[in-house]
């Protein structure tokens, strides 16, 4: 008798199949993982249909492929390799720095704060190119945290002065001007201008400013120089140079609502 499954085995009187009738039957074998010993009856190797199947067919041969179980390997494993690169500085061989990724380059801060510690200096019209807010945010912190030092907390002030502040100036500069400014470049020139009221609070650290001719001649002496070194970078990048004065004077109203805050 001709080997096969003998429980689909007519007689052959009643029913004798053409050669290009297909009526094989697969044979499948049940074992354990690691062994395949269990077969059906009648049958002498391992045969696995399921698992020769393509993946696009949609079969999943989890229970089935476990001939193969302990060749599979799984490439998003974690590693000591990948546990060291997280929890140290070394990293991965193409990764960028944190620094460069969290956008903070301390070239360009020490650049334009240079630029605002020296107003008669010429401007680049290239300056604003690179629209960062590392810079004024550290300035900014540095401001409350000096006035945090001398008793002051002004945080929230801060921060509401500086967002009205910002709004105010964007929406002034975009009517006065042809080209325009977007809010980052405002908020960039407004921040790193605030570099002498950051030097004004760190001297009320020292000093009793309030009530006293000291404190306010250097009250109105950073209040220009702030208000200089912002009007300069606007109307240069702006090309706005005929405009400086009505320029000067919204930017004026704030960086003396921050020396009120300095100094009182």
């Amino acid at each position: 008798m001709q080997q096969g499954n003998v429980l689909f085995q007519p007689p052959s009187d009643y029913y004798n199949p053409t050669p290009t009738t297909n009526l094989e039957f697969q044979q499948f074998s049940y074992g354990d993982k690691g062994s395949s010993t269990g077969h059906l009856a009648g049958s002498s190797s391992y045969s696995n249909p399921l698992a020769q199947q393509s993946p696009a067919q949609g079969y999943s041969t989890q229970g089935a492929t476990t001939a193969s179980y302990g060749q599979y390997q799984h490439t998003g494993e974690v590693t000591w390799a990948s546990i060291t690169a997280a929890f140290t500085t070394g990293g991965f061989a193409d990764e960028p720095p944190l620094l460069e990724e969290l956008g903070i380059n301390f070239g360009h801060i020490k650049k334009k704060g240079m630029t605002v510690l020296n107003p008669l200096g010429a401007v680049d019209k290239n300056i604003m190119d690179d629209t960062d807010l590392a810079g004024p945010i550290l300035f900014c912190l540095a401001f409350g945290g000096f006035l945090l030092l001398s008793g002051k907390i002004h945080f929230g002030y801060v921060y509401g002065v500086a967002m009205m502040g910002c709004a105010s100036v964007y929406v002034i500069l975009n009517l006065m001007s042809e080209s325009g400014i977007d809010g980052y470049r405002t908020a960039s020139v407004l921040g790193y201008c605030l570099l002498p009221m950051v030097l004004l609070s760190s001297i009320a650290t020292l000093l009793q400013l309030s009530g006293h001719v000291v404190g306010l001649i250097l009250s109105v002496l950073s209040v220009m120089w702030c208000t200089y070194s912002a009007s300069a970078m606007f109307t240069t990048v702006l090309s706005m140079n005929e405009q400086r004065l009505l320029v000067a004077y919204p930017v004026g109203l704030l960086y003396s609502a921050f020396a009120l805050l300095a100094v009182f």
